[in-house]
């Protein structure tokens, strides 16, 4: 099946078929390295990991860049604030944006670059702009001239002549229209700045997009991605002044995720409300934060509350012990290195429509869960798992499960120690003695031996009030700490 993808260009899905066959060159909006990043960046970083994973599963050959935007106003002002150089301020969040990533289970693109690196590219495409009378110099700044480009408001779907300037614009009198927008900025004191043929100065923000991907995409290319935030205006200028400086299409595909609101209200640094990463991290597994972040489809708002992400945490719980119990059970086997590459069940093939089908995350992870139900199910009639037919379904599904985890981004981990360290943060941060739980383990144990149970029920019940589940199980009893977020 034909992969389809939501085109916001054409506002319709339409068959992906790459510029070269096999071969797909994507280009996604980075961030601006001010400060550090949020759940909402967060969201767009991990759809579009998900999205590169699953092309290059199927088959696709895929380069996927996304850059750094390191020089910029707000760069600028937090350097000034705290008296040290922008590159200084540039480098520390560049870092934490890897290390918030990483732990997140992103991978890296195959190609990272930074505006400060391309000044060169970013001069010769605002030179060849200005040769073709699109845009013009005034006082060292360069302004495209938007009434020169017939195509200007094609993706957001706005007409020239119907927006209003002041509204979402700075109103500059030097330019011939107040839509005009800066290709190159003039050097004001203390800013860092470059020699270009308009004086020293530095880049504007969307020409540096157009400058890195044409350097690495070529000209034309098949995906460009980003926020839907990023429509209007740097998308919108980034087509403008790219088709203009090349007489070509930009891009074929451009694909926006929706937004992340708080408590469903929309994130705002000024609302106090843009939840940093790393503090999200410290609460919640990784895998359970991509869990939540996939779980409505990729253009669809997500609301970010404690139940959702309490809920994405005990779905992963749930798709571990699964894993768990399969793997504890003689008659199936450990998973092998190659399991997930050699899946081929009916399972896969249900994700794969899924995913075909715009990238839908949510159909797929209800997949998912409907897998851990059936073989739960499955394990629970056939307690001692002698049937073929069932070992066979067992791995097979379970080959699928750890093949979608792989796209997903999570069910990463050993099972075993996937509890065995959410047990240890949990002990770490309830102040909880271990020791002392399983020596009321073991006296609850020996009063049931001796059928004193109601010895035992008071052992449980103390336990149940330490927020401590236990799970009677034939090789033993094994306990839990409550998740009482």
């Amino acid at each position: 099946m034909t992969v389809k993808i939501y085109n916001t260009l054409n506002r319709q899905k339409e068959d992906f078929i790459p510029i070269e066959q096999g071969k797909v060159k994507m280009y996604v909006c980075g961030p601006t390295v001010y400060d550090s990043c949020h759940i909402g960046h967060a969201r767009s970083v991990v759809v579009f990991d998900v999205i590169v994973r699953y092309l290059r599963a199927v088959g696709y050959d895929v380069t996927y860049v996304r850059n750094f935007t390191d020089v910029d106003d707000k760069i600028i002002k937090r350097a000034n604030e705290l008296n040290v150089d922008s590159t200084e301020i540039a480098e520390k969040y560049i870092k934490e944006f890897h290390e918030d990533m990483d732990a997140l289970n992103v991978k890296r693109a195959d190609i990272e670059p930074k505006a400060t690196e391309h000044i060169q590219q970013i001069i010769n495409v605002t030179e060849t702009l200005i040769d073709k009378k699109m845009a013009y110099e005034v006082d060292g700044d360069v302004f495209f001239t938007v009434e020169t480009f017939d195509g200007y408001g094609k993706l957001s779907g706005r007409k020239l002549d119907d927006m209003e300037a002041g509204a979402r614009i700075e109103i500059d009198k030097r330019k011939k229209n107040p839509f005009d927008f800066v290709l190159w900025k003039s050097s004001k004191p203390d800013e860092p700045s470059w020699d270009s043929p308009w004086g020293k100065g530095r880049p504007g923000w969307h020409i540096e997009c157009s400058a890195m991907s044409s350097e690495y995409l070529g000209k034309t290319f098949d995906i460009h991605g980003g926020g839907k935030d990023l429509i209007f205006p740097h998308h919108e200028n980034e087509i403008a002044q790219s088709e203009a400086a090349f007489d070509r299409p930009f891009a074929k595909f451009w694909v926006h995720n929706g937004f992340v609101k708080i408590d469903d209200e929309k994130i705002s640094k000024s609302l106090g409300n843009a939840i940093v990463i790393k503090d999200i991290l410290k609460a919640y597994h990784p895998e359970a934060l991509r869990l939540f972040l996939l779980s409505k489809h990729y253009r669809s708002p997500i609301d970010f509350t404690d139940q959702a992400i309490d809920e994405a945490t005990s779905g992963l719980d749930k798709m571990y012990a699964l894993l768990d119990r399969i793997e504890s059970n003689e008659n199936v086997g450990p998973v092998t290195d190659t399991a997930q590459d050699q899946a081929t069940g009916k399972l896969w093939e249900s994700f794969c429509d899924a995913m075909n089908d715009d990238f839908n995350t949510a159909l797929g992870i209800g997949l998912l869960f409907n897998a851990v139900r059936d073989l739960n199910r499955l394990l629970d009639e056939q307690t001692d798992l002698r049937s073929e037919d069932a070992i066979i379904k067992i791995q097979t599904e379970r080959a699928d499960i750890l093949k979608i985890g792989s796209i997903l981004g999570i069910l990463s981990e050993v099972p075993s120690e996937y509890f065995s360290n959410k047990k240890s943060s949990a002990v770490k941060n309830a102040d909880i003695n271990p020791d002392e739980i399983e020596q009321m383990i073991l006296e609850r144990a020996e009063a049931r031996k001796a059928k004193d149970f109601s010895r035992a029920d008071q052992i449980r019940d103390k336990l149940d009030a330490m927020n401590i589940i236990l799970e009677d199980k034939p090789e033993g009893t094994v306990w839990k700490i409550k998740d009482t977020k």
